[in-house]
């Protein structure tokens, strides 16, 4: 009867396992991050991707531009000169853009600064006049089929050919180029406000007529927010044909600015001198365009 006993306690006797080392299978465990921070991560290497690529692909663009340029400026016959002539033939444009002569004579700095500062008045009264205006005809059913034609008319007309008119009206070449300007960039400001004031849900009528929101705070709590995208799409648009007209007047009129920067070189035989001044055309035109979209994300207006 012992022996039985003994044998039962023996095998219901409980088998324990050897003590686990908790701190050493956690070393052996690797740490996994929490989703946010995954989330997070790969979106940080997202955005350093994207601004790679915003910096490679322009770069290999404009490297192909210039090798494809070079090689065909040594064809035999070609007169217009390559990246390398170009450097050689106007690096004192290029190095020294704030020299100063008197007259005419001035630097690329000067003759853009000239030019901003006609654009800067031309566009600033498109821009005032065009929202006013773009307001009162998303608004007013009778004056917008009132003005409509002429609009449409006046809209087509090519920024040289307001030139004369302007001559005739302001004798004068300063206000003359300021008016090419104005009645250049005036129109998509007024039109993308009509239309942003038109598309304008009902909604937002509506809650304003609950709260009795009228007056200044309609248009800084109603219509403003809601015309943004549209009115900012018509400035940024305005901007470059701005940019575009008075290049294109200063040529005619003549002074400081860089129209007439490159119609003298282009009379002188400068062509060197004609591409560098284009391409501080166009970078400048890249400023401004970048200008407005800033503007616009700066008061919570996504256009790009």
């Amino acid at each position: 009867m012992t022996a039985i006993a003994l044998e039962t306690s023996k095998q219901t006797k409980p088998i324990l396992d050897p003590p686990v080392n908790l701190s050493e299978n956690d070393n052996h465990q690797p740490s996994q991050k929490p989703k946010a921070e995954v989330g997070r991560d790969r979106a940080d290497e997202e955005k350093v991707r994207e601004r790679l690529r915003l910096l490679v692909f322009p770069s290999v663009s404009l490297f192909l531009l210039l090798f494809v340029w070079e090689l065909y400026s040594r064809q035999n016959g070609v007169t217009l000169p390559g990246p390398t002539a170009v450097f050689r033939d106007s690096h004192h444009l290029i190095f020294h853009p704030w020299f100063d002569n008197g007259a005419n004579d001035k630097g690329l700095g000067w003759q853009i600064l000239a030019s901003l500062k006609r654009v800067a008045i031309g566009y600033t009264a498109a821009a005032v006049v065009g929202i006013v205006l773009g307001f009162m005809l998303g608004k007013l059913r009778g004056m917008r089929q009132g003005l409509d034609p002429l609009i449409q008319v006046f809209r087509t007309v090519p920024p040289l050919a307001w030139l004369p008119i302007s001559l005739a009206i302001f004798a004068k070449s300063e206000p003359a180029a300021i008016w090419v300007i104005f009645i250049t960039a005036i129109w998509p400001i007024l039109i993308n406000t009509s239309v942003g004031v038109m598309r304008m849900p009902r909604d937002y009528e509506n809650v304003a007529q609950v709260y009795e929101i009228r007056g200044w705070r309609y248009l800084t709590l109603v219509l403003l927010p809601a015309t943004a995208p549209y009115m900012f799409t018509g400035l940024r648009i305005a901007v470059g044909m701005a940019w575009l007209g008075i290049v294109a007047s200063e040529m005619l009129t003549g002074g400081v600015g860089i129209g007439f920067f490159i119609w003298d070189a282009w009379n002188s035989g400068r062509v060197s001198d004609i591409i560098v001044a284009l391409a501080g055309v166009g970078c400048t035109g890249l400023a401004l365009d970048r200008a407005v979209a800033l503007v616009a994300n700066l008061v919570g207006t996504q256009i790009d």
